[in-house]
């Protein structure tokens, strides 16, 4: 399989997606190294040539960063997992914007509250990071706790999200009565 890999500019350094010929992202994450991403890819579904060239999902990162916080949210992916895995990662695309969860909620989400390991496992195998927004997880006293890009990235973006949503409840001059 082929696949084409495009780094962008961000506030939070070099992004590099990896998406396959069909446009899923197979993974990214805070990088201009190439093979670290696609080292984060699963075996069964690592690409055999990769490519550097445009990916559709790069205009989706570049609205997120300019305010479009759900711009992430219908961007394909495609990850190899165990069925709690899928379930999770499908999990973690489903938490909003500036709500973030414990590992314990995450755990809850899923169905099994006990089961925090697991819970922060999801997380840990995460290929497509930001699509897959594995950042919005927290340790249970609300610290960062791990992230593969590093964890001034992973506060960078809660911030990002939390300001992104707290000024859009700011009513706007000509929403003032």
């Amino acid at each position: 399989m082929t696949a084409v890999l495009e780094t962008l500019d961000t506030p939070d350094g070099p992004f590099t997606v990896l998406a396959d010929a069909e446009g899923a992202v197979l993974a990214s994450g805070w990088t201009g190294d190439p093979a670290a991403v696609v080292a984060r890819v699963h075996a069964a579904i690592r690409p055999s040539h990769v490519q550097t060239g445009p990916v559709v999902a790069a205009d989706a990162v570049r609205a997120y960063y300019e305010g479009d916080l759900a711009a992430i949210e219908g961007v394909p992916v495609r990850q190899h997992g165990t069925p709690l895995q899928r379930a999770g990662w499908t999990a973690l695309r489903g938490i909003a914007p500036g709500s973030p969860l414990t590992y314990t909620g995450f755990a809850a989400a899923l169905g099994s509250p006990s089961a925090v390991r697991a819970a922060a496992s999801i997380c840990a195998r995460n290929a497509p990071a930001l699509f897959v927004p594995c950042h919005r997880v927290l340790r249970g006293d609300g610290s960062m706790g791990g992230f593969a890009w590093g964890v001034e990235v992973k506060r960078a973006l809660l911030a990002r999200e939390a300001g992104h949503i707290a000024s859009s409840d700011v009513p706007t001059a000509s929403a003032r009565p």
